[in-house]
């Protein structure tokens, strides 16, 4: 039996290290730089780019995007042949929202307010990883994002600090789980701090800017709430916060990060976001960025040779430390060493293992279920949804069979392996079912729209599967125009002039401008980009085999116009609403509403919902004191449904101007028709807090508003006091 590595172990492996091995440990190069890999490519060019030669991979501290048992092992192996003291290399890779079994996007996860779910398609994406060999994964993606127009946001569970945190607790317990005793986990890496998701103009990399107290109430939330479950690394930001980019951000990352909070695992940049200091303008050359992102406390440089090229001369020169040297190191191997590589460097990697776990039924039926409950019912219009099975229905649209459904960060899904509409559709309807796409992502021409137009002729009713191709979000997949193309557009116009029921079904990574789609359909479905099994799932809920319960994340605009756009938003001195308003000088638009097109919480099930009056167990509170909001919700139709039930809270005077509304609590439950069930709520003081002028954390005496309702903005009200 080997004997556990300890402490005392640790220190004295450093103690052996040189320095050139001490910062090899520092580095993360992607596969094709090391031996044993089944394609190392022609990496000549790009060593001599980043001025590394074989004995610097030999000291290499990880691996980026390495994937499959038996590569892994392979690099592994080589490697520990070569490297002088033995130390195993960490693989680390993006699994975000499933490895081979794709599950919704994380953005899809955060509609339905699943956290039971969202752990399990966690666990299962960490099992199929660590049995290819896969040590950490950079996930969860907690930045909180108001901003449409950013692709990253399909990686976001939205615009909530509340649902943001409680969505990165459970994706942290499930990738990572026991992680020193299960060869099944994951370390997991919560990114990217901080505040990446605020970017200015929606344009990825760009500049953020906002205040402290800002940063503290709403975008740091879910970053700490990672941390607490105890997710054992973090990943930087390509942006500039403060005026400093994030990785060579001293104050926040070793100021708050590693002092304030206490977190003392490893710290990785981004890819390239070392070098990237030199064209933010704060470093002139490589050797100062890497003495910058050493000093900031970033352990880890991926993908560029800054630290390989400078550390030692810097710490020769006495600009660095050694310490803070031996400090990264030793973050590093003690991860390496909480992972039993150094027992066991092959950990749960085997060809045995991937054969057992990847893509089984369970995986499947687990992620068809995931993506039943994200699937967001936006229009219903005179109940066209169900579908009947027994009609006939014509299928059309760029989407209609299409594989482009795992959407981004899905690198380790298949096509051959997903499940398109069309397949999941013709379970149900058999013959009944015609299909034509009609028309492209962004282009078409006029035969492929009159053959969509001949089936649609034909049929009782239409679907219509419109939406944007993977490309068209996540990182660096940007839009200023968030509509439909408009070559789907027309195409969804002149469907729905032949005036037959029209199911417009959305598949895309980022909330649209809906109003067009919404205006020339009677139903719309958001899938978003449902997964591997997401043709079933959606076919399962468009012929009422599955009663929609998704409720939407991130507020839907109206317009592009209004973004940023979010539910707890704060209020003016001149609101529009205000009893005496004038007409003119408030806060609004001259030509949209102010109101979004659909509000945050928001979606429709085939079950329609009554809520009663809250009731308050008392009217006033003081610190050492709680109350309980109790609400009646009945089924008032004829089939079974999940509701999520929400509770929001405002502060109606604090120090600081409070929003309108802040999600503070949430309950699913399932009501047969005609059922009612008694939902509560307890409230104390805990969370009537929040960050002050002064940021110090803490509540203000004076009324509160508290709100419950099956969204954001259909809700009703109690007030109480905190004394």
């Amino acid at each position: 039996m080997t004997t556990p590595i300890t402490k005392k172990d640790l220190d004295a492996l450093l103690n052996k290290m040189t320095l050139e091995e001490k910062v090899g440990q520092l580095v993360q190069l992607a596969t094709p730089f090391f031996k044993g890999a089944t394609d190392r490519g022609e990496i000549t060019g790009p060593m001599v780019q980043m001025n590394i030669e074989e004995k610097d991979i030999q000291n290499t501290g990880s691996v980026l995007g390495a994937s499959g048992a038996e590569e892994t092992r392979n690099i592994q192996k080589v490697h520990l042949e070569e490297n002088r003291l033995g130390i195993p290399l960490l693989f680390m890779s993006d699994i975000v929202h499933g490895f081979r079994t794709i599950f919704p996007v994380p953005l899809a996860i955060g509609c339905s307010w699943d956290l039971q779910l969202a752990e399990e398609s966690a666990s299962i994406a960490a099992k199929e990883a660590a049995a290819s060999g896969v040590h950490v994964t950079f996930a969860p993606m907690v930045d909180l994002s108001r901003e449409p127009r950013w692709g990253r946001v399909m990686e976001s569970t939205g615009e909530d600090p509340f649902l943001n945190s409680e969505f990165a607790r459970s994706f942290v317990r499930g990738f990572q789980g026991d992680l020193e005793n299960d060869n099944t986990k994951v370390a997991s890496c919560v990114k990217h701090f901080a505040a990446y998701g605020a970017p200015e103009g929606g344009r990825d990399y760009n500049t953020v800017d906002m205040s402290e107290w800002m940063l503290r109430e709403q975008y740091l939330p879910a970053y700490k709430a990672a941390l607490d479950e105890g997710c054992e690394m973090v990943m930087t930001a390509f942006n500039i916060l403060n005026g400093i980019p994030s990785t060579g951000n001293e104050q926040l990352m070793r100021g708050l990060l590693r002092e304030e909070w206490g977190f003392d695992g490893p710290l990785i940049s981004d890819w390239g976001a070392v070098k990237e200091l030199i064209p933010h303008g704060v470093a002139e050359d490589a050797k100062q960025a890497a003495e910058k992102a050493m000093k900031a406390g970033v352990d880890i440089e991926m993908m560029t040779s800054c630290y390989t090229n400078h550390v030692e001369e810097l710490i020769e020169e006495g600009a660095l430390e050694e310490g803070i040297l031996d400090e990264a190191v030793l973050r590093i191997l003690t991860l390496k060493e909480k992972l039993g590589l150094f027992e066991n460097p092959y950990r749960g990697a085997s060809k045995e293992a991937e054969e057992k776990s990847i893509l089984t039924k369970e995986n499947r039926d687990s992620a068809r279920s995931l993506a039943h409950k994200s699937i967001v019912l936006l229009e219903n219009k005179q109940k066209t949804l169900p579908l009947n099975s027994t009609s006939s229905i014509a299928l059309v649209g760029p989407f209609a069979n299409s594989t482009d459904i795992l959407g981004p960060w899905s690198w380790g899904g298949s096509a051959e392996d997903t499940i398109t509409l069309d397949k999941g559709m013709k379970r149900y309807a058999g013959e009944g079912l015609s299909i034509a796409e009609g028309c492209g992502i962004q282009e078409g021409t006029e035969s492929d729209l009159q053959e969509a137009l001949e089936q649609a002729k034909k049929a009782d009713t239409i679907v219509v599967a419109l939406g944007e191709h993977s490309d068209m979000s996540g990182e660096a997949g940007c839009r200023a125009d968030i509509r439909i193309p408009e070559v789907q557009l027309q195409l969804l116009k002149e469907v729905k002039a032949l005036g037959k029921p029209v199911v417009t079904v959305l598949f895309n990574g980022r909330p649209l401008d809906l109003r067009e789609v919404a205006e020339h359909s009677d139903a719309v479905v958001e899938a978003w980009y449902p997964g591997t099994e997401g043709g079933n799932a959606l076919a399962d809920l468009l012929f009422g085999h599955v009663n929609p319960s998704g409720k939407l994340a991130m507020t839907m605009p109206y317009s592009v116009g209004q973004v940023p756009v979010y539910y707890n938003h704060f209020n003016t001195g001149r609101p529009k609403d205000a009893p005496d308003a004038q007409v003119r000088y408030v806060s609004q638009y001259l030509d949209i509403p102010n109101e979004p097109l659909y509000p945050f919480g928001y979606g429709l099930s085939y079950a329609t919902f009554e809520y009663s009056e809250p009731v308050l167990s008392k009217n006033e509170i003081d610190a050492s004191d709680s109350l309980t909001a109790t609400v009646h919700v009945t089924n008032t139709s004829e089939v079974a449904g999940e509701e999520v039930v929400q509770m929001y809270i405002r502060d109606v005077a604090g120090e600081v101007v409070r929003p309108m509304k802040e999600l503070k609590g949430f309950e699913k439950i399932t009501l047969d028709p005609g059922e009612t069930k008694e939902v509560t709520f307890e409230i104390d003081e805990s969370k009537l807090r929040y960050h002050h002028a002064n940021l110090e954390y803490k509540s203000d005496k004076g009324r509160f508003e508290l709100f419950i309702g099956p969204n954001s903005r259909d809700t009703k009200t109690q007030n109480f006091l905190l004394r």
